[in-house]
């Protein structure tokens, strides 16, 4: 039976002594590269203050209703002293880094390295770069107090997953989700009712995690009246649970 079994060669019985030492010695050092990311972006934002992070599709072009549709909410937010979160690229990344920057309060956008797509808009007060996605995404949930979040690709849905799955299982604390553009995300909303929480996947309370708003001065009524509910500071349980997403 023995003679059966697959042979699963750990690194340090590769036969090779000198590659073996050379990918252990690459993966030791890069682990160096991921520690600096979140050491930066901690020294750098830790302190911002209350923050909104939007999320969108970079593919937006500005002439596209949902762009000036966040470049109104950006600058609302940042008006009524939210510092506004994006992923520094373009499409809504852009408007809500825009918006934000033309307001009161700060644009934050935190960069990722892409082989395409990815370009830094000139709308960034405080501009961070990330090579690792689960850095940058980190950065997105550790520092916002709400999040608004525009229609989208892969990216973005991979984003509201993330996001929603962190506050239904406790690991990040309840804020705000909103998402904007009804007949852009009913169809989706409607498939996570009829087949997520008709086959027990989720909870019916679950849906109340998001809302669907889309006027600009609602979702800023929305952030205020939940805050208005909810001390906007997280408690010291909530910070040692930030520690661990």
């Amino acid at each position: 039976m023995d003679d059966n079994r697959k042979r699963v060669l750990k690194l340090r019985q590769i036969a090779e002594g000198e590659r073996a030492t050379a990918l252990k010695a690459r993966e030791s050092w890069h682990m160096f590269t991921i520690m600096a990311e979140f050491i930066e972006s901690t020294e750098r934002l830790s302190g911002v203050g209350p923050a909104v992070t939007i999320f969108g599709s970079a593919r937006m072009l500005a002439d596209n209703p949902y762009y000036e549709k966040c470049v109104d909410v950006s600058r609302r937010l940042s008006d009524a002293g939210f510092v506004v979160i994006s992923g520094g690229g373009s499409g809504i990344m852009e408007a809500a880094n825009k918006g934000a920057f033309e307001g009161l309060s700060a644009s934050i956008g935190l960069n990722i390295e892409l082989p395409h797509e990815q370009k830094s808009n000139a709308w960034q007060n405080i501009s961070l770069t990330f090579r690792h996605f689960f850095a940058r995404k980190v950065a997105f949930v550790k520092y916002a107090d709400a999040y608004v979040i525009f229609p989208g690709g892969f990216g973005t849905m991979d984003e509201l997953s993330e996001v929603l799955t962190l506050i239904q299982t406790g690991k990040s604390r309840h804020i705000p989700v909103i998402l904007v553009g009804s007949s852009f995300w009913r169809g989706l909303m409607e498939w996570i009712k009829v087949e997520m929480v008709g086959n027990g996947m989720i909870a019916a309370s679950d849906l109340n995690l998001v809302q669907l708003i889309d006027e600009p001065v609602s979702i800023v009524d929305a952030i205020f009246s939940y805050y208005e509910a909810h001390d906007i500071e997280p408690s010291e349980e909530e910070r040692q649970r930030m520690l661990y997403l």
